[in-house]
């Protein structure tokens, strides 16, 4: 039974090891230098670059941050250190909830919102978008890591006579400063490779985007 399932492991696991293979050996010989600094070459053409796509993709998650780390680390906070047991439990059951809602509904979502209005596909319709899916993700992991923060050093602090918007700030929050930077960039990893969504905000753009209220790029 151990050699079955051994067996039948491998069997699964192949297929994946197939395709990293085929794309190391095809992929590995494009990479070069124009493919980091050059734009995308017409059909047909050989050579290129995606040096807009990585440009645009930089610019959509530094608007996702924008979006989602304030709202995101202000909720967890709250959680945390204020409201009551009640409310508590609806804001996490929401978030829980928005958590499992699909990509491509968070597209549409910011495509009523700005697309529509604007009349025009934009990198803020993109970041947009994108920022909403980080709001849940960085909201439960920025209250689970403000949670395992020890009462004690609130409880000293305010024996000191602290305020308490300043235990947050400067005990709290510092406590607990790398398991929220680790719960962000886990929320960038996961935003940074969703597709559908840009499919209707950003849309995507062969050439340079100097605007953001312009269509842009990603990879």
């Amino acid at each position: 039974m151990s050699a079955l399932a051994v067996t039948c492991a491998v069997l699964v696991v192949l297929p994946l090891a197939l395709v990293l293979v085929h794309l190391l050996r095809e992929g590995f010989g494009a990479i070069n230098l124009d493919f980091f600094t050059q734009l995308p070459k017409p059909v047909g053409e050989v050579g290129g670059g995606m040096a807009n796509a990585i440009v645009g993709t930089f610019v959509l998650l530094g608007i996702a941050l924008l979006v989602g780390v304030p709202i995101g680390l202000l909720g967890g906070v709250f959680l945390s250190e204020y409201g009551d047991e009640r409310l508590n439990f609806w804001i996490r059951f929401g978030a829980d909830i928005l958590n499992g809602v699909p990509s491509i509904v968070w597209g549409m979502a910011a495509y009523a919102l700005v697309v529509i209005p604007t009349k025009t596909f934009s990198a803020w319709a993109g970041g947009l978008a994108l920022g909403f899916i980080m709001i849940p993700l960085v909201l439960r992991t920025t209250e689970e890591v403000l949670v395992l923060v020890p009462n004690a050093y609130r409880e000293a602090a305010l024996a000191l006579g602290l305020p308490r918007w300043k235990i947050i700030t400067h005990i709290v929050l510092r406590s607990a400063l790398k398991g929220i930077v680790t719960g962000v960039l886990l929320a960038l990893g996961r935003v940074a490779g969703e597709t559908a969504p840009l499919l209707f905000t950003a849309f995507g753009n062969r050439f340079w985007s100097h605007q953001l209220s312009e269509p842009i790029a990603a990879l």
